[in-house]
């Protein structure tokens, strides 16, 4: 044993000297409800077990039950945390509600709904009848001396603030919830059991989210409602009790818990066993953990940084935005779980995550990038700036622990590649997207470019327009994003930026991108050009193992049918004639002119948004596709001569790298 393991064993035996002291967990399970299982359970008054289940507001009744409410609970504690907060316990609870309105009541909407709660005590709130589900009541209503926790399944629009009568919310020690989601896209109705027959939930909670999924009697699995950021030892005491409530408002609502199954973790508490141990002990121990750190500062092999001056370069730029701590998205990605992952690439791994309760996406730069310090910051100092509705909002950054972060706006539909071709993740055999809604994601990438190019105090080249770096938000309006390899030039001074090697990806790279290494306008423009027929046809661009572009199969290929007048069949036939013809012809000609091999003839955004909006007519193209000539030759007459690349002196061959 070494020095250090030495001290370090004598140091825990001394100091701590104590035990963690186990404590027992709570685990059940109701596949149905008898009458002797009251002696487990505690039941409000008026609520009762009937026909193998528990009726909360019971659905057997001479009498109509209005402005009612009922509670019950298991009749043992739960441990939640330990008595320092430093351990909280997870648990997983599934049950089956079947909530049934009377649809001969002249009242509509009926209600009100149930809850799962986990309460600080067992004793149901006077007046919780109503909107109140009974979780609290107008005195108890958003007081901290509520402590109560619950995942409501509301059957009414109560308040202004809820979103309709079938949704299910967080609440916590408030009626008001912090989170609320319609059940109306996922086909479950609360109040129509004669539709679902019944509603089977579950509610996790793994020490610091909580998940809440639901499905019908008629569905195999479970649906994922929502997943929130939840401590509950800032809300709820040391012990719980678990349970369900359940109001009726005006009109008769019977609520009704089927079965019920909890499981609820073991937790650990820190109770510290001190021992006496005498001066001389005492003395030994600290003297040896003096030298063990005055060793060590001596000994110390300082740490080489691995981005050195990475911090003087970001910070200093007017451009960069917020500064995250490491810790804070550790903690929102749930310390990057692969289960928040939302995709994988060169630069590195994007994941979901949390940041006071709103959703984003976290980039954590992969150490095998062979430029990831020179992405990380083109990215920070380029699209921090930038503010564009068609472009990825970047909300942050992080440098900590040798580790390269990026925080973005979260974007529901991911990436445009996932629609275009489908993605056996997202359960999807066939793409989803129609020409209206390619044809709007078309315009929006032209916007964006356009702004890069002629929009900023800088231009901005991107350098890698593909169809994997077009976002797509819940409207599925695209964003360019990942401007891990773009540049920035003065406007009145450059128009191109030159690399030692080449970036970008295979199959988008115009020709003379593999002569010059040059990244300018025009290059951007041909990438645009094969994203649009990547769009329109459905199709890859090609062989992207190719390090040419001389054989691009998809450029290639609609130049074939181009030449044979036969144009139009390079549109995706999944379409089924949803477009206009004209209109497609005017597209497909000017995705042509945007990959001609001679940059000089390409269009410039601007132009290509005024062909995209109709207000001119795509540029002339060559029936025959012309080869590429390098130097290529300047056009006599160009309007958007601004915007071209004045260099053209042959540079050595470099080698691509793709992303």
């Amino acid at each position: 044993m070494c020095f250090s393991q030495v001290v370090w064993s004598l140091l825990l035996a001394v100091l701590l000297g104590g035990a963690l002291t186990q404590v027992g967990c709570l685990d059940f399970n109701f596949s149905t409800f008898k009458k002797e299982d009251d002696h487990n359970l505690i039941i409000t008054k008026g609520t009762t077990i009937l026909l193998n289940a528990i009726q909360v507001t019971p659905d057997v009744a001479n009498d109509p039950i209005t402005n009612y409410s009922g509670r019950i609970f298991y009749n043992k504690p739960f441990r939640l945390w330990s008595k320092s907060k430093k351990i909280t316990a997870s648990f997983n609870t599934t049950f089956d509600l079947k909530i049934t309105p009377d649809l001969s009541s002249k009242q509509s909407p009926v209600g009100e709904g149930m809850a799962f709660i986990l309460a600080a005590d067992t004793t149901l709130p006077q007046k919780s009848e109503g909107q109140w589900l009974g979780i609290v009541n107008a005195s108890t209503n958003g007081s901290h001396q509520a402590k109560i926790v619950a995942v409501e399944f509301d059957t009414r629009k109560s308040y202004e603030e809820d979103i309709d009568d079938k949704h299910v919310g967080l609440d916590v020690n408030s009626i008001h919830s912090i989170e609320q989601v319609s059940l109306t896209k996922y086909g479950i109705n609360l109040s129509k059991p004669y539709l679902n027959s019944s509603i089977k939930a579950r509610v996790q909670y793994g020490g610091k989210v909580m998940n809440v999924s639901a499905k019908t009697n008629k569905t195999s699995e479970y649906k994922l409602i929502f997943s929130l950021p939840l401590e509950l030892c800032s809300y709820l005491p040391e012990k719980v009790y678990v349970g369900f409530s359940a109001s009726t408002g005006n009109a008769i609502q019977t609520n009704c818990l089927r079965s019920w199954e909890f499981h609820g973790s073991k937790i650990a508490d820190e109770e510290m066993l001190w021992v006496w141990i005498t001066v001389p002990a005492v003395l030994i121990v600290f003297s040896m953990i003096v030298f063990y750190f005055y060793w060590q500062r001596r000994h110390r092999v300082q740490p080489e940084d691995a981005y050195p001056r990475i911090e003087d370069q970001i910070q200093g730029s007017s451009m960069a935005p917020q500064k995250f701590k490491f810790k804070d998205l550790r903690k929102a990605t749930r310390n990057f779980n692969p289960k928040n992952k939302l995709g994988k690439g060169g630069f590195g791994t994007v994941y979901k995550g949390f940041l006071a309760n709103k959703e984003v996406a976290v980039k954590r730069v992969s150490k095998d990038s062979s430029q990831g310090k020179q992405e990380f910051i083109a990215e920070v100092t380029t699209i921090g700036s930038l503010h564009h509705r068609n472009l990825v909002r970047l909300i942050g950054w992080c440098y900590e622990r040798r580790e390269l972060l990026l925080v973005y706006e979260f974007m529901p539909n991911c990436s445009l590649d996932r629609f275009i071709y489908g993605n056996e993740e997202l359960g999807m055999e066939e793409p989803t997207l129609g020409w209206e809604r390619r044809h709007t994601i078309i315009y929006g990438v032209a916007q964006a470019l356009d702004h890069l190019h002629n929009g900023c105090e800088k231009r901005v080249l991107h350098r890698d327009i593909k169809a994997s770096n077009i976002m797509l938000d819940s409207e599925f309006n695209a964003k360019l994003g990942d401007f891990g390899l773009s540049r920035t030039l003065q406007q009145s001074e450059n128009t191109h930026h030159t690399t030692e090697v080449i970036a970008g990806t295979l199959g988008y790279m115009a020709p003379e991108t593999f002569l010059t290494g040059r990244a300018t306008v025009e290059t951007d423009v041909y990438a645009f050009g094969v994203l649009v027929l990547e769009v329109v046809s459905g199709r890859k661009p090609g062989n992207q193992n190719e390090q040419s572009d001389y054989n691009n199969n998809i450029v290639h290929w609609l130049w074939d049918l181009h030449r044979q007048e036969r144009i139009l069949d390079a549109i995706d036939s999944r379409l089924t004639k949803e477009f206009d013809e004209e209109g497609m012809l005017s597209m497909l000609v000017l995705a042509l002119a945007c990959c001609h091999p001679n940059p000089h003839q390409r269009p410039s955004m601007r132009t290509v948004l005024q062909v995209l909006t109709g207000e001119v007519p795509p540029p002339l193209v060559p029936p025959e596709r012309p080869a590429f000539v390098w130097p290529a030759m300047p056009p006599s007459f160009n309007e958007d001569a601004e915007n071209f690349s004045s260099g053209s002196q042959l540079s050595p061959f470099t080698k691509p790298t793709g992303r």
